[in-house]
């Protein structure tokens, strides 16, 4: 172990030699290096972190859950949208009996949604998303009430003109966000709504979903009092039970909307499950490939980096010549040089690994003015990144370091 040490030691300060009487070398050599790890970096941390904020949208819109609707979420330039139009939209009495069908279902909900004002004395804010929803959604959409209370039973019942409004709503009205439960508000077709609680701060998506921040939350019964329910995008949330599995879930419920809507067997469903599990998979793959093109880009700089690296340890084999006899003719084996050598090359490579590290770290700072998500670095990556620094030097310096391990002592003693 002590030996070990030693070589370490020794490799370790021949490096930092190295670097000071040649720095603009050294530094030059390493930026292919640099740049390499600054890809491997940049790419999976910002892939990774943006694959979690958008997992995360995801997870949002419900976890095991199912969206009845007349339209396909897939999107994409060749989405047939003339297929969807003319399907007959959900409707409340449908999830009423889907509740009753559907016995792989733990929570059943209804949603109609729109866009209007919200005014406050002589404020008003404009484009506020408006959800009418029922007594199951926030078992399915959870929904954290920083002040006040959530809507219940009660208001349901009544459809009571009560309303929980978001952040970024309440704070725009009151100055302060805090203010708002207690208020009354004049919403659309100049009804009057009081706020009984505000939701907590969510923060931005990426992926959109229900932007709780700028909406307000209401009952079913006193937003269709504002709205006709059919022309307010209307769709039934079937979450499953836990034991369930997806695909279950997806047959019974293909099975009791074509019982609900009485199509015959040669007839085509005139409604769409959307998955939202589904939504998470195709996310995964895709940002699968986008990692595979940054290790495609990054593998270039490495090599480019690994050849940079190994002109120096030619170099530095041939500059300590002398000094490699004189250790092998004092006793020193052919295993100790290349280890030696080997080591100092794959320093090398760290230099230039946290000269990239640095790079991607700086960067990490601005990202969420840049990318609108905040970028952070895993240590398995900051782990794989040091991996490729040590190998990419192994590699360099192999053949110098064999060179060097293979002198004759005396010849390398009387070399200049």
């Amino acid at each position: 172990m002590r030996r070990v040490l030693e070589i370490l030691s020794s490799s370790l300060n021949l490096t930092w030699q190295e670097f000071k009487s040649h720095k603009i070398r050294t530094l030059l050599s390493l930026t292919g290096v640099a740049f390499g790890i600054f890809c491997i970096i940049s790419v999976l941390a910002t892939v990774d972190s943006l694959e979690y904020q958008v997992q995360k949208d995801i997870k949002a819109l419900g976890t095991n859950t199912v969206y009845i609707d007349k339209w396909v979420y897939a999107g994409g330039p060749d989405y047939p949208w003339w297929r969807y139009v003319k399907r007959p939209a959900p409707t409340y009495e449908e999830m009423q009996l889907v509740k009753q069908k559907v016995p792989a279902a733990a929570n059943v909900a209804f949603n109609i949604s729109t866009t209007g004002y919200v005014g406050f004395e002589n404020d008003v804010v404009n484009n506020i998303n408006y959800y009418g929803i029922t007594e199951e959604f926030v078992n399915i959409q959870p929904v954290e009430i920083q002040i006040g209370r959530y809507l219940q039973p009660a208001d349901y019942d009544f459809a009571a003109n009560v309303v929980v409004l978001g952040y970024t709503v309440a704070e725009t009205l009151f100055g302060k966000a805090e203010k708002a439960p207690g208020k009354t508000l004049v919403l659309k077709s100049g009804k009057r709504a009081l706020v009984v609680g505000l939701i907590k701060k969510q923060g931005r998506g990426i992926v959109g979903g229900w932007e709780y921040d700028n909406s307000v939350l209401m009952p079913l019964g006193f937003m269709k009092q504002m709205v006709r329910e059919k022309n307010s995008n209307p769709i039934i949330m079937v979450q499953g039970k836990e034991s369930v599995p997806m695909e279950q879930l997806r047959d019974e419920l293909t099975g009791a909307m074509r019982s609900i809507r009485k199509l015959k067997p040669t007839q085509e469903d005139d409604f769409a499950l959307n998955d939202i599990d589904a939504f998470s998979s195709f996310a995964s793959n895709i940002f699968s490939g986008i990692n595979k093109g940054g290790w495609a880009i990054a593998t270039l700089s490495l090599i480019v980096g690994m050849f940079g690296v190994a002109n120096i340890m030619f170099v530095t084999v041939r500059e300590r010549t002398p000094q490699i006899g004189l250790k092998k003719a004092i006793g020193a084996k052919r295993s100790v040089i290349l280890t030696e050598f080997l080591l100092e090359s794959a320093f090398l490579c760290i230099m230039g690994g946290l000269l990239g590290l640095i790079v991607v770290f700086l960067l990490t700072l601005a990202s969420q003015a840049i990318f609108g998500f905040a970028v952070f670095i895993a240590p398995k990556i900051l782990i794989l990144a040091i991996t490729i620094c040590i190998i990419v030097g192994v590699l360099a310096g192999i053949i110098p370091a064999s060179i060097a391990a293979k002198m004759d002592p005396v010849v390398a003693i009387r070399s200049k």
